[in-house]
């Protein structure tokens, strides 16, 4: 088994953080995983994407030439990595704020407005990048909640349980939105 997934958009949305934490839980998990970040010079603002690979077996690359599934925050991550998508791959794509319509091609897209229910149901739009991790588990089952919860747990236990609390709320939403 090998799963080669692409996380992207701008810089301050958590990109390389979501791609960390989806490594990290697959190690915990029992997988292989490498976790490759590239950003642009702007950061905040700027472009950012991460590769992660998951497998059973040794890695050969941590670099993706084609994905398994796409993880867009933003349309231009969506825009720019989506031809990267192998057919029948997976495509969770943030909608949150624009209404163009994704040219549907032979994969399995799930549009839905992250950050709108980040900051509806946590008053906290940057979380989007965590629910979408929850989305992402429940459809390929690849990893376990609570793996990700600990990762969760250990990452963000300096800044506080009510921190804590609310990735642990986010990934929870993200399991349900699907």
């Amino acid at each position: 088994m090998i799963q080669r997934i692409i996380l992207s958009g701008f810089g301050g949305q958590g990109v390389l953080t979501a791609g960390l934490i989806v490594a990290e839980a697959a190690v915990l998990g029992g997988y292989k995983a490498t976790y490759f970040p590239s950003y642009g010079a702007e950061m905040r603002g700027g472009t950012a994407n991460c590769h992660v690979v998951v497998s059973d077996e040794e890695i050969a690359s941590p670099v993706i030439s084609e994905a398994d599934a796409l993880i867009a925050i933003s349309k231009p991550a969506l825009l720019k990595f989506m031809p990267k998508v192998k057919a029948k791959g997976l495509v969770l794509a943030n909608v949150s704020g624009w209404e163009e319509k994704i040219e549907e091609k032979e994969m399995d897209i799930i549009k839905l407005p992250f950050e709108e229910m980040a900051l509806n149901k946590l008053e906290n739009s940057k979380i989007a990048n965590v629910i979408m991790i929850g989305t992402y588990i429940k459809k390929t089952g690849l990893l376990k909640v609570d793996d990700v919860k600990t990762v969760l747990k250990s990452k963000f236990s300096r800044k506080g349980e009510r921190v804590v609390s609310l990735n642990f709320q986010a990934i929870d939403i993200g399991f349900k939105a699907i």
